[in-house]
């Protein structure tokens, strides 16, 4: 915690890393659950007959929960006690991945991935709001990059252990191994975690929080479906007039509200803005590559799911390296610099993935993988830091739901659009001719189906052509990745303020003496 006293001076609480820890446990669960799922849908597409469509939704309904539910969780947290939200998500996760462990079919599955996402959005905003209030400026980095981190090395133990889950139990033990990592995180939070609050916070908003999961799922719905129906077609285009018209209604409402729980004054603030649009179009692109890799490596490669975990890491690796590195650069060179450099580091990385041939092994995927995982750390860790940065400490709740409500939906759309990019491309591709109509269309719905045709019907011509059409799609959605990449890495330069961490712009001196930590009664409610 930070205090600052009558003269100026700052007083900082011991039990801050104590509290760190416990951030890190919690962000710990939701990092890990990021990638294992990843991993278990070529599997779970094979033992569930999951379309690419279907395996999709098993990804975004977690995401766009998690995304509409995000600024009321934030809101909440200052209302009644950011510990005690963020108590409540764990507990609420961890009854998520139970159903998840419990069901046998695709629609149970997407139901149990939409619960995580409430507990989810609890979590994630929650865990970085308390961040400014527990650290001053010159650690905030270093504290930002610890909680991302965590995240981080959850998403290579998360492909690694659930791999191994998947090659000796079913695959409902990739839900069933998150019930012990979130009792952790429920633990940590009680014993470490101090509470904090702001009371003045505004209510939560039922309508605004309506018409976001409402226009954000319309939207979603209508990327993922328009490969098969056609973009044109007239239900597509009635989806999408109807998500922009919520969407709209809640600007428009939330302009109008005297305390809006959508606060649009803080995009206002051209530092938050311009980091927080960085940082989304970072997992825009680590979203999209986290749907396609898996089904190349399992389908195409033919790794088994924990082989498929192991060869994730150079990407993890990179992107933990990276988030280790990140603070002394920002302080030589300043954010924008360290921003700038990372997205064309990625965009580099995706241009050069694009260039996969079927007779390419994995010492070439390795290799931009790596770059891949430098690029997203030294992006996302200064644009996350920048932004919270900019943020007035009485409003952390709200602006940290703000910035990871914007960087979800980045996340959700990238799964639905790169992935309904490369589903088009894939099905367009794919020679089906022979086939029966019901073998044609399995086929047609993922690699993983038109693998299991080939050889229940001994076709390896069918199997040849999968694994083409399937790296083409893929290489589709590394160039769109990598062009994306490159353009904000040229606006990142062009635009963003240069404040290095000793300069805390967008965060008034306190004139007075204000202590953000609660009272002792308040911490033991």
């Amino acid at each position: 915690m930070v205090t600052v006293t009558n003269d100026g001076a700052a007083r900082r609480d011991p039990r801050r890393w104590w509290a760190l820890g416990a951030l890190v446990a919690s962000m710990l669960v939701l990092g890990f659950d990021m990638t294992i799922l990843n991993v278990a849908l070529p599997t779970m597409a094979r033992d569930l007959g999951a379309s690419t469509g279907e395996q999709q939704w098993m990804a975004d309904a977690y995401v766009v929960v998690f995304a509409s539910l995000m600024l009321p969780a934030g809101l909440l947290g200052d209302r009644f006690g950011r510990r005690r939200m963020l108590i409540t998500g764990l507990g609420i996760f961890l009854a998520g991945s139970l159903v998840g462990a419990l069901v046998d079919d695709v629609t149970p599955v997407i139901v149990a991935r939409a619960v995580m996402g409430i507990g989810g959005a609890l979590v994630m905003p929650l865990a970085m709001a308390v961040l400014p209030t527990l650290f001053a400026p010159d650690e905030r980095t270093k504290a930002v990059g610890a909680v991302s981190a965590a995240s981080a090395l959850g998403m290579p133990l998360g492909p690694i252990i659930g791999g191994w889950l998947l090659d000796h139990f079913w695959w409902g033990s990739v839900f069933l191994v998150n019930v012990p990592m979130a009792a952790l995180g429920i633990a940590a939070c009680v014993f470490l975690l101090p509470e904090t609050r702001d009371p003045a916070a505004p209510k939560v908003d039922a309508v605004s929080t309506a018409y976001t999961a409402a226009g954000l799922s319309i939207l979603i719905y209508a990327i993922i479906e328009a490969p098969h129906r056609g973009w044109g077609d007239p239900l597509i285009l009635a989806l999408f007039t109807a998500s922009a018209l919520l969407i709209t209604l809640l600007v428009v409402r939330e302009r109008r509200s005297p305390r809006p729980m959508l606060d649009l004054s803080l995009l206002a603030q051209r530092g938050f803005l311009l980091n927080t649009l960085a940082a989304t179009l970072v997992l825009f692109v680590l979203s999209g590559l986290l749907f396609v890799l898996p089904q190349y490596l399992q389908a195409v490669l033919g790794y088994d799911a924990f082989a498929t975990g192991v060869r994730l890491l150079p990407m993890m690796g990179g992107l933990l390296v990276a988030a280790r590195g990140a603070e002394p650069l920002i302080r030589r060179f300043g954010a924008r610099a360290v921003i700038s450099a990372g997205l064309v580091a990625l965009a580099f990385a995706a241009i050069l993935g694009s260039r996969t041939t079927v007779d390419d092994g994995y010492g070439f995927t390795a290799l931009w993988l790596s770059i891949a995982g430098l690029g997203f750390g030294f992006a996302v860790v200064p644009a996350m830091s920048a932004a919270l940065g900019a943020l007035p400490r009485d409003r952390a709740g709200s602006g940290s739901g703000l910035l990871m409500t914007v960087r979800q939906v980045g996340s959700a759309i990238g799964i639905a659009l790169l992935g309904s990019l490369l589903a088009g491309a894939y099905s367009d591709r794919l020679d089906t001719s022979g086939l029966a109509r019901a073998a044609a269309d399995t086929a047609s719905d993922s690699v993983v189906g038109a693998h299991v045709v080939a050889g229940r019907l001994g076709d390896s011509a069918l199997a040849a052509s999968a694994d083409a059409s399937y790296i083409h799609g893929m290489n589709l959605v590394l160039l769109v990745s990598g062009v994306a990449a490159l353009i904000t890495a040229l606006l990142a330069a062009a635009l963003l303020p240069n404040a290095k961490p000793s300069e805390p712009a967008g965060r008034p001196a306190p004139e007075k003496e204000t202590d953000v930590a609660p009272a002792a009664a308040d911490a033991r409610q």
